[in-house]
């Protein structure tokens, strides 16, 4: 039970490595290794297999593309049945087959088919996804007796907050900034559940919402279920944009989620040699992530002249080594089975890619992290068919899971409230901060540094305005404060004459931006001790090694030996590492460069032209490999309908149900210079997500009828 080759993250500074796989399944008939209750794609790519199969249409190879259900590229045979991988438990024994070609279905069984009546169930409250936003809301309505019923399509509650392990950003007191996500989640999770109203479905999927106002729930894959709610929330999240660009269908192009289930979830190391595209906050975390499980990160581009991310997020990359490009964007993604290189370029000031500037790196996964769509069908259809209908968090609008968690709260207080069961009045302070926490990154000040070099002391490194308090609440000695009336201010040491700052170091562990360090001058004349927060993994450095030390830009001031490494009692996951420094440069050391730099290939295009963005044979829609060449000559030739389109080239009629395709055809119209309000978009009917007929009929006794 050997694996073709272990792809299984064996040791991370922050998440609890996994036993060894404990059960052996088949792959074209090869024995192979997998964890009890992991899903297919997962344990194929613990065994390094990323091509599940080729697309019927041409033969192009399929990978795993979102990771989360929403579409069907992972599709494999599983035990003779068409699986989602990412959504199918691995079994003991079981037989898997790439999915190459049109898989056949089984035979129906002979005699009259059999059906039972759907089982209705009756509740004040239906939630829709038990992310930040959903456990809160669920919470509100627990405290005020309310009968609600939370449905979340995984097996753990906490949506993206299960893949975040690293510190959040907002109020300490309000949403447990300092705090990792993934603590977060089970604090949520807990709180929810200790109300007795509250109950809580976990792997049942939302199918569809219909005029009697009931909805289709898929109960843990097994049972179709109507429910009958008096009110929905919609906590749905948000599902991630993508790009077209030649490549970008082949294995290893997906988005930062897909990625950090992989890593983070599964602790699976999906590639050796990462680029991101899109510089928010979700590509710069997603690839902080990849150097803490052992990733080399090649590069990140971002078209745009600055990226959009909270600068922290930026730093903890650039001092690292990760070369951040901006005014650059993706060209080409290049292979014959999967990823191999990246072709990139800069772009001028109407985003055009300038011909000198192409560049190719290698790298075996591309990583797009283009920005968030919110999960909002259900939210439409229910105001649609008259159900009273509520949302909040990314389904509602997108920001920080921080925000979230206000967003949740203010919904479920809403909720009660419309029930009349109200507590109290919601507090005005409750929105007041979901606005806060909900701003986008202000002001950037010029870094300045302590000029004593007597004492002990902490330098802040954080110079944007972002929501952000964990260094003011825990300082023993009260001496960093803010600088301003809200938690978006920059924080600031402010010594007193009867009160000093101890060296005690933890500012510097809870920072989520790892931007505090501790300079230290009391120990030799003419250097001090800088002490930095470091979570990658300790065994890279020991002490004596020698290593380069960066400022806040990323730029090497020198190399000097690793003095201590150490824990403090908890803050589990940050190291604090010394070195010994001359002191002139001390105050200006931010981070440690560990990773080795790529060197990208000039590209010279003779041709001198470029495609437009969304190139004629980058695909759109992938589930039905329908090129944006085919889409654009029917815009130009004055279709108008997307629904016309939908009828000439089958866009959005593959197993997505147009969850990527269409947002990209719209902002195709838009590159042509039609406004939306001409385009006619195509009616959205249940059911959302496919699922076997078998289970829609409630069939008794019979084999499964195939996929919906």
């Amino acid at each position: 039970m050997k694996p073709m080759s272990d792809y299984r993250i064996s040791s991370h500074p922050i998440l609890t490595i996994k036993p060894e796989p404990n059960l052996s399944f088949y792959w074209n008939n090869q024995e192979l290794s997998a964890h009890t209750d992991e899903m297919i794609s997962t344990a194929l790519f613990a065994n390094g297999i990323h091509v599940f199969g080729h697309h019927p249409k041409d033969n192009s190879p399929q990978g795993i593309f979102c990771a989360n259900g929403q579409c069907s590229q992972c599709m494999v045979i599983a035990d003779g049945l068409p699986v989602k991988a990412c959504m199918t438990p691995v079994r003991a024994g079981m037989r898997v087959f790439p999915a190459d070609g049109l898989p056949e279905l089984p035979d129906l069984p002979s005699g009259k088919l059999q059906t039972a009546p759907i089982p209705r169930v009756n509740v004040e409250v239906l939630i829709i996804g038990g992310g930040p936003a959903g456990l809160s809301a669920a919470q509100e309505l627990g405290k005020a007796g309310v009968s609600a019923l939370l449905v979340d399509d995984k097996d753990k509650l906490g949506g993206k907050l299960v893949l975040q392990t690293h510190r959040f950003f907002g109020s300490s007191e309000a949403v447990y900034a300092g705090t990792r996500g993934i603590d977060i989640a089970k604090k949520l999770e807990a709180q929810a559940r200790a109300f007795p109203s509250i109950e809580i479905w976990e792997n049942s999927t939302a199918l569809a919402i219909f005029e009697d106002h009931s909805l289709g729930i898929l109960r843990e894959g097994r049972q179709y279920v109507l429910v009958q709610p008096q009110v929905l929330l919609v906590a749905a999240g948000a599902r991630e944009r993508s790009l077209a660009f030649p490549g970008n269908t082949l294995p290893g192009v997906y988005g930062a989620g897909a990625f950090q289930t992989l890593v983070n979830r599964d602790l699976v190391r999906p590639c050796e040699n990462l680029f991101i595209v899109g510089g928010g906050n979700v590509g710069l975390i997603a690839g902080y992530h990849a150097i803490q499980a052992g990733i080399h990160v090649a590069g990140l581009v971002e078209a745009a002249p600055a990226c959009g991310g909270y600068r922290v997020h930026l730093d903890k990359l650039v001092r690292s080594g990760v070369p951040v490009l901006t005014s650059h964007t993706v060209l080409e993604a290049i292979g014959e089975q999967r990823v191999e290189r990246i072709r990139i370029a800069r772009v001028d000031q109407d985003f055009k890619p300038t011909l000198s500037t192409v560049r190719e790196y290698a790298c075996d996964t591309i990583l797009i992290a283009v920005g968030l769509d919110p999960v909002n069908e259900f939210l439409r259809k229910a105001e649609e068919v008259g159900l009273p209908v509520y949302a909040a968090g990314d389904a509602q609008e997108i920001a920080e899971a921080s925000a979230a968690i206000f967003s949740g709260r203010i919904a479920g207080a809403q909720i009660a409230e419309r029930l009349g069961k109200t507590l109290a009045p919601i507090p005005a302070e409750w929105t007041r901060l979901e606005k806060i926490l909900k701003s986008k990154p202000g002001n950037l000040r010029e870094e300045s540094f302590p000029s004593g070099t007597a004492g002990v002391f902490p330098v802040l490194h954080c110079n944007q305005e972002i929501p952000c308090d964990p260094c003011t609440t825990i300082c023993p000695k009260d001496l960093i404060h803010l600088s301003g009336e809200d938690i978006r201010s920059l924080p600031q040491f402010l010594p007193q004459e009867n009160e000093a700052c101890i060296g005690c170091l933890r500012c510097v562990s809870v920072c989520p931006g790892l931007a505090i360090t501790l300079v230290d001058f009391r120990k030799r004349a003419g250097t001090a001790l800088v002490s930095l927060p470091y979570e990658q993994e300790a065994a890279r450095l020991k002490p004596g090694s020698m290593v380069m030390v960066t400022d806040t830009n990323g730029t090497v001031l020198t190399s000097l030996p690793v003095k201590t490494i150490r824990k403090l009692p908890g803050f589990s996951g940050t190291h604090i590492v010394s070195v010994e420094a001359p002191a002139e440069i001390a105050p200006r050391i931010a981070g440690l460069r560990l990773i080795p730099s790529s060197e990208p290939k000039a590209i010279y295009d003779e041709t001198g032209e470029f495609t437009p963005e969304m190139a004629d044979e980058a695909y759109v829609c992938r589930c039905e490999r329908v090129s944006a060449g085919e889409i654009r000559n029917l815009i130009r030739a004055g279709v108008r309908d997307l629904n016309q389109i939908k009828a000439l080239l089958r866009v959005s009629m593959g197993a997505c149900g147009g969850k990527t395709c269409l947002n990209m055809v719209k902002r195709m119209y838009q590159q042509e210079g039609i406004p939306l309000t001409e385009v006619t978009e195509p009616p959205i009917r249940p059911v959302f997500v496919e699922m076997p007929i078998s289970l829609l009929a409630n069939l008794s006794g019979s084999a499964d009828g195939g996929e919906a």
